[in-house]
Order: structure tokens, then sequence, then C-alpha cells
């Protein structure tokens, strides 16, 4: 039996080759080095708690708060990162495409890998802190896993598809950009879905369907405390597989997408 091409010992090699490049290229000629890799969330946990937890008292009623919005913020800068590098990485590999033959799809998920590397070092950070905070280690952190999988999946949708759109009109990576700043006030990095459902249910309800909401405060629920609200404690029905539905969707047709056009990739880019 011919094994199929995603499986193919040259191609895990490669995707293997290009993480590791991509990895030590993101900090080459920094002075801290991959130190950023903790830096960047650790520095934007810093400024919001001191804004909206210490001046503007968020999360008072949020158990561990500190680590909790650690968490969302961890998660927050891997969705980002592995949307961003996503998107533009068949660009940013250009010469390497027009000289050799091989699935482009490798090099979107190399670029991801490099931010779920990142991610996994910031995961370390997160639950050294929440041991120094209190939170006891439960079984429960194992359900953290399939959440982060999941997120990891929907961007990988997201770059796929955008991907593509992007290699021959650029535009994508700034309106991107533009999305995102606005994707972080609408998921609940800051503020608590319970402050949220206080005012309006509906607006809770229709936050946690949100993919990147519902992964977030899964793993919340998961690593820091049970009173996180999530989809499954808050929501009922047949809605609450809709978060879990459009990152399915994200993925198939961003796949779809990327196959479609990655045969124009040499000339267009």
């Amino acid at each position: 039996m011919k094994i199929p091409r995603v499986l193919n010992k040259k191609n895990r090699i490669l995707l293997k080759e290009l993480t590791k490049t991509d990895f030590k290229l993101r900090y080459q000629g920094s002075v801290l080095g991959y130190l950023w890799a903790l830096l960047r969330p650790l520095l934007m946990f810093a400024i919001l708690y001191v804004v909206f937890a210490k001046l503007l008292r968020f999360g008072g009623d949020i158990p561990h708060y500190p680590v909790y919005l650690l968490c969302g913020t961890t998660m927050w800068s891997f969705f980002t990162e592995c949307t961003s590098q996503g998107i533009q990485a068949i660009v940013n590999r250009g010469d390497l495409l027009r000289k050799i033959s091989f699935p482009k799809y490798i090099v979107v998920v190399s670029a991801t890998l490099t931010a779920v590397i990142n991610m996994l070092i910031n995961v370390v950070v997160v639950i050294i802190f929440a041991l120094i905070n209190g939170v006891e280690p439960s079984l429960t952190w194992l359900i953290s896993i399939p959440a982060i999988f999941e997120l990891y999946l929907l961007s990988l949708g997201i770059a796929f598809l955008l991907g593509s759109i992007n290699v021959k009109y650029r535009d994508i990576t700034s309106i991107w950009d533009v999305l995102t700043q606005a994707l972080f006030y609408a998921v609940p990095i800051i503020y608590p879905v319970s402050m949220v459902a206080t005012t309006s249910q509906l607006a809770a309800k229709v936050i946690l369907l949100n993919p990147i909401a519902q992964a977030i405060q899964d793993i919340r629920y998961a690593l820091i405390t049970h009173e996180t609200i999530t989809i499954w404690n808050y929501l009922s029905g047949p809605t609450i597989i809709l978060p879990i539905i459009l990152t399915v969707a994200f993925l198939i047709i961003g796949a779809i997408v990327f196959r479609k056009k990655s045969k124009f990739f040499a000339e267009e880019v």
C-alpha cells in the first residue's frame, strides 16, 4: 500500500526542519533571544492586570483572577501569533517555493507550529503561576488538551484560508491585524463572562458561541477554576456544538481554498 503523501518521511523531515528554522529566525538578532517567547505574553499580562484588575477592579468575583487573566492572554497570544504567522507563511517562503517542489501546506503548518512551541512554553509558566497562586492540581487539567487543539485547528483553518488569499492580495495581513484588535474586545480576555451576564444573558451566550472564547473558557475551566462560565454549563441544546462546527468548517474551507490556489503560488508570490 502506498503511503499517503502527507505521511511521507521526506515531508515529515521538511516540516521539522522548517519549524526549527522558523523558531530560530524569529528571535535571531535580538538581545534577549528566546526569552521573548516568555516575555511577550507576560508583559501584556502585566499591563492588563494593572489597568483592569487594579485600577478598574475587574475579576473580583473570579477565584485566582491573576492566573485566570494570564491564561487568557497566553491563549490569545497563541491564536494571534498562529494566525498572523500562518497568513504570511507563503509570502515569506516565496524563494523556497520557486526552487523546490513540495506540498505547500507544509510551509503554513511549520509557521503555526512555531506558535505552538511558544504556547507550550507559556503554558508551563501559567501552571507554575497557578500552583503559586494556590490552584490545586487536578485531572481536569487534561481537559485543556482538546480545547488547545481545537484553538489550534481554528487558527490553522484561518491561516490556510487567508494565507492563500494573501499571496495575491497583500492587504489581507493588515486587515487581519485590525480584525484581531477588534476581536480582542469581543473575547472575554480581560473581563469575565459573568460580568457580561449580569447585564445581558443574550450577550453572554453570543460571546460563548465564538469558538475562540469557547476554547479559552474551557482551558480556564480546566486549569484555573471550575467557577468559569463555559458554553457547556451556561447553554443547552444543539447550539452548544456550534463553536466546534465553526472550527471544523473553517479548517475544511481553508484547506479546500488553499489546495485550489496553491497551484499558482510559485507564480504569484
